[in-house]
This record gives C-alpha cells, sequence and structure tokens, in this order.
C-alpha cells in the first residue's frame, strides 16, 4: 500500500515538474519572439477591439511572405494579457468574415506569469490579393512593408494578378520605358502619379509599366507613411 502512494506520489510529481518545464519553455519562446521586435513577419497587439483592424493584420502577412501576430503584447514589447476566449472569437471572426477569400490561421494559447498570450500564425496565401473589410464596408488589400502593414497600389494588385500566371513576360522598351529607366538611373523615385506626369501617359499605362518592372525585377517597392514608391533595383544600381 505504501509502495503504491509512493508510486503515485512520483508520477504527479513527474507531471507537475514536465508542466513546469514546458511552461518555462514556452515562457522562453515568447520571450525570444517578442525580443525579435515588431517587423516584417511579427506584430505585437495589446487588445482587439475591432475585428476590422486584425483583418488588415491578416491581409498584409497573407499578400506578403506570412507572419505571426502576438496578441497580449504591448508594442514596448511589455506582456498586458488578454481574456483568451474573447479575443480568439475576434482573431477567428477576423479571419472568416473580415478577410476574403479566409484565412487560414492556427491559434495558440500561452501563459505567461499567469497572463495570456495569443500566438496567430497566418501563411502566405496562394490566392492573393487576400482583401479586409474596412469600416465602410470596402474591401482592401494590405501587404507587410517592414512592420507597417501597407494599403496596396493598383501596381501591386497587379504584380500579384500576374505572377501566379504561368508563362514568362515580354517587355517591350520603348520611348515611355526608357524615360522611366533613365529617371531612376539619377537615383530618384517614383510612384505612379510621377510617372504619368513624367512620360505624359495614362494612369492605366503608368500601372502596366510600372507591373512590368517589378515583375522582372527592375525595380523594387518601397513604402512608408507617405506612400508607395518604386526605386532602381539593387542589381541595376550597382551596375551603373
Amino acid at each position: 500500500m505504501f509502495k503504491a502512494k509512493i508510486q503515485i506520489f512520483c508520477f504527479i510529481l513527474r507531471l507537475v515538474t514536465g508542466r513546469e518545464i514546458m511552461a518555462k519553455e514556452m515562457g522562453k519562446y515568447i520571450h525570444n519572439l517578442i525580443l525579435k521586435g515588431e517587423g516584417m513577419n511579427l506584430d505585437f497587439k495589446y487588445c482587439i477591439s475591432d475585428p476590422r483592424k486584425i483583418a488588415r493584420s491578416l491581409s498584409a502577412f497573407s499578400n506578403s511572405d506570412g507572419g505571426k501576430l502576438l496578441i497580449g503584447v504591448r508594442d514596448n514589447g511589455s506582456v498586458a494579457g488578454v481574456n483568451s476566449d474573447e479575443e480568439y472569437y475576434m482573431i477567428d471572426s477576423a479571419a472568416k468574415l473580415y478577410c476574403t477569400p479566409e484565412v487560414e490561421i492556427n491559434i495558440r494559447q500561452h501563459n505567461i506569469n499567469g497572463k495570456s498570450i495569443l500566438e496567430v500564425d497566418v501563411p502566405k496565401s496562394k490566392f492573393r490579393p487576400v482583401k479586409a473589410r474596412d469600416e465602410d464596408d470596402k474591401w482592401k488589400a494590405y501587404f507587410r512593408y517592414n512592420d507597417m502593414n501597407i494599403l496596396a497600389d493598383r501596381v501591386i494588385l497587379q504584380v500579384w494578378r500576374r505572377s501566379d500566371r504561368s508563362g514568362g513576360l515580354l517587355i517591350r522598351f520603348d520611348k515611355t520605358e526608357n524615360i522611366l529607366l533613365n529617371y531612376l538611373r539619377q537615383g530618384e523615385k517614383v510612384n505612379i502619379t510621377i510617372f504619368k506626369k513624367l512620360a505624359d501617359i495614362k494612369s492605366r499605362v503608368a500601372e502596366k509599366i510600372l507591373a512590368d518592372f517589378v515583375l522582372c525585377g527592375l525595380i523594387i517597392i518601397e513604402a512608408n507613411e507617405k506612400g508607395i514608391f518604386y526605386r532602381l533595383s539593387d542589381e541595376l544600381e550597382a551596375a551603373g
């Protein structure tokens, strides 16, 4: 009888110890994630007050290279914790009701020092663009640039649609294409409006040429609070 009690006690001890080790490892895992800071593949959310805001992040990650959301973490990396049931419902709603097509997410719950954090894995979508529904019930597509979710312009939308098609791409270098290339070789950047005025062309023509250049790797995308710009690729800049 005494031996059986000892065995039960040892079993419980191993179970408790195993859980403590697991919790410690999970804590270390989350801590290391937070130390990386927000970036191209990681976004912190203090809480979720509106599924539309989360839908933007889901859209941005889906249209880029995928990423993670940590719900219950402040922008400065401190752990706030969340009401896991309520937040889980909001995230699930954002993925299914506020994104089109639906985003297949994976949610894991972690307990750090008594506070609940949700880790949301967002894969890169095979069906771009993934759009998020805004406050006016309009569907808009976003992409991730550094630690920002940026609203995609018509050039990027074209790039996404055309990059999934099979077959090559043929670009004819005419006067307009050379105007763009020569301008960019001076170290300048353009957006749709600047290029349209520079070459005296219509918006749809400017969008098509910029999309062609992106798809061929001649130019790359830069984005900030002021908008989306296009500059010469690093390889072409190095080549002079």
